[in-house]
């Protein structure tokens, strides 16, 4: 049975923990969004000694059929290809994993291909690919409903506190952006993006096929059915993973737009979920800045990155560990015999 998902909100924790960051040798405030990082994870964790376990990412592959509208730069094939990157530790997520000693898992959450049995590649796969969503909805509710089962069993595996998401699917950007219009009622010129690297006349035929879709669609509005009319079976499994992670009280990361998407999904469903959430960064996809507004949150870092596949998520780390760290062992006034500021 699946648990609703607790606000993290506790005043006399926050209060205490408040007061532990206060009482660091250092100015007021001087250590900025690392006294927000160490204060949220001390209220997801609910202690004053918060500390970061088995930190992993999932990065979620699968294919669109939107893309038979010509909506991507590059060919549906680079979806399964950059699966085989991943499990060959060839890509930027596996390079910047193993800097910051996070376990990466690979999963086939829907991808036109097949892998075979394979050790390093978790195996959820619902279908070969969703429909064209421009003709007819990307999956039905039964397959939807099975992906998000598919994402809760993944996080049941798992045995740390932190989580980042990931994703890879050639055309989820045009999903993306969909989902983003239909649960916030940003204009489609606004939500829609370069993705992989389309031209300006790209980018103005993507739209045209977002807004015909919208209108052929036009009925759907409740969060699971927007999601299976418009989603893609990585995007779905993400969305599961997400509800489960923070129904256990882990830490998500959450990388750029595609994965914002997803956790978009997510809040509707459970609004909650957004106190587990570190934002990791601020996606160089051109609706993502509009879609953490709609969230009404701030990402971490700013780095013009737009590559996807859990890349922020991964960089934003040592950003944690620098924020629990500081908490755990940094000198309090009294301790270091340091005076601390006048009232004057």
């Amino acid at each position: 049975m699946n648990m609703p998902i607790i606000a993290t909100a506790n005043p006399v924790l926050e209060a205490e923990l408040t007061a532990a960051i206060n009482n660091k040798t250092k100015p007021l405030g001087s250590l900025g969004r690392l006294e927000h990082l160490a204060a949220q994870i001390g209220l997801i964790q609910r202690t004053t000694q918060p500390a970061l376990r088995a930190p992993a990412i999932m990065v979620f592959a699968g294919d669109h059929g939107v893309v038979a509208e010509g909506i991507s730069a590059f060919p549906q094939d680079v979806t399964w290809q950059m699966v085989e990157n991943f499990l060959a530790d060839g890509a930027a997520i596996n390079v910047f994993a193993r800097q910051n000693c996070i376990t990466l898992h690979v999963v086939d959450a829907g991808v036109n291909h097949d892998f075979g049995n394979r050790e390093k590649l978790l195996n959820r796969k619902v279908a070969a690919g969703t429909r064209n969503f421009a003709k007819e909805p990307a999956m039905t509710a039964e397959q939807c409903q099975a992906a998000l089962q598919n994402g809760r069993e993944l996080v049941a595996g798992l045995s740390g506190n932190v989580l980042g998401f990931g994703e890879m699917g050639i055309g989820n950007t045009t999903a993306a952006a969909a989902l983003m219009h239909k649960l916030t009622g940003v204009p489609v010129a606004d939500c829609v993006g370069a993705g992989t690297g389309l031209s300006s006349d790209g980018i103005r035929h993507k739209q045209v096929v977002i807004e015909e879709a919208i209108a052929l669609h036009d009925d759907v509005h409740e969060a699971a059915a927007v999601l299976a009319t418009f989603g893609g079976f990585e995007i779905a499994t993400m969305v599961g993973a997400m509800l489960a992670a923070a129904e256990r009280r882990m830490v998500l990361l959450i990388d750029g737009f595609i994965v914002s998407s997803a956790l978009l999904v997510a809040s509707r469903m459970q609004p909650a979920i957004i106190d587990y959430c570190v934002f990791s960064h601020l996606s160089d996809e051109s609706g993502h800045a509009r879609m953490l507004q709609a969230l009404q949150v701030k990402p971490v870092l700013q780095l013009d990155l737009r590559l996807g596949e859990g890349t922020g998520a991964a960089l934003v780390y040592p950003m944690l560990q620098a924020a629990v760290n500081f908490l755990n062992q940094m000198a309090t006034f009294a301790s270091a015999q340091v005076s601390e500021k006048s009232s004057a």
